[in-house]
């Protein structure tokens, strides 16, 4: 006889982890484990081992195949090393002694050499990865990737894992990384971001239109974005962001006391909360005026108690949305008695009604980014492909990033830091490097940057270098220069007002014709310059402009360019070959040519004795020769500055063999 719902008693269940199966299941295997040894069943106790490390593998987040590269097999035996190519330095700052470097080879190996110097050294990240679209774009122990094979995804996070453990290790505690990815990726690289930085260090995935156009899929739908995720350190700080013109163009009121404005409805948009910020305000119909009544705050219901009635012409509001829903305003009480005469006042809200606004300054130039960026300078064809082909010609790289869209992501990054260091190991077209120095010339900044790239399809040498460097001495062609060096908006208030005292025109006037004059005098030396004064849309510009001989401007720099190389580690003369090979790491760990006539180096005690510093001022010495001057060789460096070169360079790898 079947029985009712009622009568049928539900089982106590414990929801509970599994962990005391596994833990039971790894107790019995150690007891094997400890059997097979007492026993000297050798080969049992390795497998009995590797069973206990599989069981104990991750069970939670992001789980795949672990691939190895043949870049890691080469270090087992290998010690890489990076070759300086002089034949590339370029020194267009000779003032500046600072240098910025190319790194050629494949980036894991640079990265290694980075640990050593650079660990906890780096300001900002910024990388653009292989996409793992499954068109034969990128290569895995040098066969291309595509979509039919089926380790694909494991093959790229194995990839992609090795190098951001290490960048994450060269990170200050202030740092952040920038990787730029799209739907392929997107949410296998989100985990292994959060495993290893930690989710609570995301601080946000920007959406960009990077593809106004759009890209047709399997789908249907037309992709035209991509993605930047930002992930810091414990005190990482995002930047702010230049405003675009839209942006700026929302501020189109000004007064007395403060920036430019727009108004604002005073009730806040999506809060519900604090109660205190609910109360009657009663508005003049006539729209001339506003005020908060006698209130009186009753604790025990959390709300305020009104003690007067609104006058005759009078009108009650609250903060209560379109769809009826309560909100709150957007201040206090007592802000609003402070900010009342200078910041608020009453317009006709959508509905056509009486309604409270307060102005909504633009206090700063810049602002803190918004998720999605869509600015037509964000294209990655009009300002990544067409511009690199203006620079080093068509057809040699295909699909750069937009240089505004990297600048912006630096500034983010670097919290507008001026003398950040920035790193990006996919470096590829060389993007990043052109957006630090852009930066360095809009405000007078000292950035420094670390490009590190393979040489596949010569990339490195015809690419990278070539971009860096045509972007360093400018790249020729006319072209025309504008700039608004005056501008003041002029409202219908002020228009009627010069009828009666026409001596304000005459004083505005005066002021662009100034700024004309101050124009024409700063760019004396350029060609065809012109300013003209122009009134549209209430404003009044003076724009000037000017012709110069080249199509980019320079952005002079100091480079040097990098290979890596290796060592075998059975060498006979390894102490010797890793000691020369020091040079270059110091080079790269303090941003200097040690040909410099003003740096030196000292790696062995008889150099002392043996060099003149007649003009050197400072000079990299190993610690122990330091400590084994003579009193005589310490008068010889008395008046130089000192800097120890780390005995760790090569430390761990000279103990392993023994050295």
């Amino acid at each position: 006889m079947a029985k009712n719902e009622e009568s049928i008693k539900p089982l106590e269940f414990e929801e509970k982890s599994k962990a005391n199966e596994r833990l039971k299941t790894l107790e019995y295997l150690q007891n094997l484990v400890e059997n097979a040894q007492s026993e000297r069943r050798m080969e049992d106790v390795k497998n009995l081992n590797e069973i206990k490390r599989l069981i104990n593998n991750k069970k939670y987040g992001l789980v795949w195949e672990e691939h190895n590269e043949d870049v890691e097999e080469l270090m087992k035996k290998n010690i890489p090393l990076f070759k300086e190519n002089k034949e590339k330095m370029f020194v267009d700052v000779p003032e500046d002694k600072s240098f910025n470097f190319l790194l050629e080879g494949d980036n894991l190996h640079s990265l290694h050499l980075l640990e050593k110097t650079h660990k906890s050294q780096i300001d900002a990240i910024y990388i653009d990865p292989p996409y793992n679209t499954g068109a034969k774009t990128w290569r895995y122990n040098n066969t291309y990737v595509d979509s039919q094979d089926t380790f694909k995804h494991s093959k790229w996070i194995s990839f992609m894992n090795s190098r951001l453990k290490i960048a994450k290790d060269l990170l200050r505690d202030t740092g952040i990384i920038v990787v730029t990815i799209d739907d392929y990726e997107i949410e296998n690289l989100t985990l292994l971001m959060n495993e290893i930085f930690g989710e609570e260090n995301h601080l946000g995935t920007v959406i960009i239109k990077s593809n106004p156009q759009g890209r047709s899929s399997v789908t249907g739908f037309q992709v035209s974005h991509e993605y930047a995720l930002f992930y810091g350190r414990k005190n990482s700080k995002i930047g702010r962001i230049k405003r675009n013109n839209a942006q700026k163009s929302r501020y189109k009121e000004q007064d007395e006391f403060g920036s430019p404005f727009e108004w604002r409805n005073f009730r806040a948009q999506y809060s519900t909360e604090s109660p205190t910020m609910v109360y009657p305000i009663y508005v003049k119909k006539d729209l001339s005026d506003f005020r908060i009544p006698k209130l009186e705050w009753n604790d025990k219901k959390k709300e305020y108690i009104v003690l007067e009635e609104p006058m005759e012409g009078e009108s009650v509001t609250w903060p209560i949305d379109a769809e009826g829903r309560m909100r709150t305003w957007k201040w206090s009480i007592d802000t609003v008695n402070k900010s009342k005469d200078t910041e608020m006042g009453v317009r006709l809200d959508r509905q056509k009604k009486p309604a409270v606004y307060y102005k909504g300054r633009m206090i700063n130039e810049d602002m803190l980014p918004f998720t999605f960026w869509d600015a037509p300078e964000y294209s990655a064809s009009t300002f990544g492909a067409n511009l690199l082909a203006d620079i080093i010609g068509k057809g040699k790289f295909n699909y750069p990033k937009s240089l505004h869209a990297v600048e912006d992501a630096l500034r983010v990054a670097t919290g507008n830091n001026k003398d950040a260091l920035i790193l990006d190991f996919f470096a590829g077209s060389g993007t990043t490097g052109h957006a630090v120095m852009t930066l360095n010339k809009e405000d007078n900044g000292d950035r420094r940057f670390i490009l590190a790239t393979n040489n596949e399809n010569n990339i490195a040498e015809e690419v990278t270098y070539e971009r860096l460097r045509n972007i360093s001495k400018g790249v020729a062609g006319k072209t025309k220069h504008e700039e608004v060096v005056f501008e003041k908006k002029i409202n219908l208030s002020q228009l009627k007002s010069f009828t009666k005292k026409p001596e304000k025109l005459s004083d505005l006037i005066d002021m662009a014709e100034v700024a004309k004059s101050e124009y024409q005098k700063k760019n004396s030396d350029k060609e065809k310059v012109t300013s003209k004064t122009q009134f549209k849309d209430g404003i009044l510009k003076v724009v000037g402009s000017y012709y110069s001989e080249h199509k980019f401007e320079p952005l002079p720099m100091n480079l040097k360019y990098y290979k890596t190389d290796y060592i075998e580690k059975n060498n006979e003369a390894l102490e010797f070959e890793l000691l020369n090979n020091v040079r270059t790491l110091v080079e790269l760990q303090n941003g200097v040519d040690l040909d410099s006539s003003t740096i030196d180096i000292i790696l062995e005690l008889y150099e002392v004795d043996e060099k003149k510093f007649e003009s050197v001022n400072t000079i990299y010495i190993r610690r122990q020769v330091r400590v084994v001057l003579t009193p005589e060789q310490e008068k010889k460096l008395s008046s130089i500055k000192l800097i120890d070169i780390p005995e760790s360079f090569f430390a761990r790898e000279m103990k392993e063999l023994g050295l």
